[in-house]
């Protein structure tokens, strides 16, 4: 009778999953728990650490990173638009690659940000928009729908059989081989930028800084360049001058006016950024 009924629920998670697969609605449908986040992060966050040549851990000034966590990073996590906080194990970390202008998140609330993009912006109001996207990322959970989409099926038969206990661990594995598998869809990128924006409108800070990095490589000439700093982050985003764009309409909608990277307005934080983080790096 068990197996009769196991092979009943089979054949139906191969039909839900299946007929899942053909749908749009498969970008929205998650199959971990925040709590598989949680361990899936935090498993991650130990194979990255455990290779410091692909990421080095930033040694420098500590001043740096406790500034950014409590003038920053804390600030933008107290906006009542983040609803995990207290669910997800929230934490930064600085790799040292001067030439990588990026910044990446993984679940559980991990966020990395390289010196590269730290030495680059010239705000912390453009930092905090960054920030605020990562974050969006893990409170959207982002990274585990696409893992539920890749490994959906063969995860619903495991829960089955019983025959995956140490899924997760597994998963983590595969994943540090290339976290590129990571990498947020078209959606995702607009969905983080979109919420960036909500998050800051909590806080001291512009809420258009997401869009300040995009627009400082457009105003170097950087956008269309094979530059190796930013090769692979055009590859993996979002049009920027669209990104830009969405940004502009949405300061528009609620009434808030446009302002660029350049701007010394009190919001944007300039001075403190140069004092505390860029010259100390």
């Amino acid at each position: 009778m068990m197996n009769h009924l196991k092979k009943i629920l089979i054949v139906t998670f191969i039909f839900s999953a299946t007929f899942l697969e053909s749908c749009d609605t498969l970008e929205s449908i998650n199959i971990f728990s925040t709590q598989d986040d949680v361990e899936l992060g935090r498993q991650l966050d130990l194979e990255i650490r455990s290779n410091p040549s692909e990421y080095p851990i930033y040694n420098g000034d500590p001043m740096v990173k406790r500034y950014i966590g409590t003038r920053i990073f804390n600030h933008v996590l107290a906006s009542s638009k983040v609803e995990n906080r207290e669910i997800f194990n929230y934490q930064i970390e600085i790799i040292d690659k001067p030439d990588v202008l990026n910044a990446f998140a993984i679940p559980g609330g991990y966020i990395y940000l390289y010196t590269g993009l730290l030495l680059y912006l010239n705000s912390e109001a453009a930092l905090a928009g960054v920030i605020a996207h990562e974050i969006a990322h893990v409170e959207e959970r982002h990274s585990t729908q696409r893992l539920t989409k890749y490994y959906g099926i063969s995860i619903l038969l495991g829960i089955v059989l019983g025959e995956n206990p140490s899924t997760i661990a597994e998963i983590a594995a595969n994943l540090f081989v290339g976290l590129a598998f990571l990498a947020n869809s078209r959606n995702d990128e607009e969905e983080a930028d979109d919420n960036s924006y909500k998050y800051l409108k909590d806080t001291r800070y512009y809420p258009g800084g997401v869009k300040f990095f995009f627009e400082k490589l457009q105003f170097d000439g950087l956008i269309d360049s094979s530059s190796s700093k930013i090769e692979t982050f055009l590859s993996t985003h979002p049009d920027p001058i669209e990104r830009i764009n969405n940004i502009n309409q949405m300061l528009l909608q609620d009434g808030i006016g446009v302002k660029d990277f350049q701007s010394n307005d009190p919001d944007m934080y300039r001075d403190d950024y140069f004092t505390y983080i860029k010259n100390k790096l």
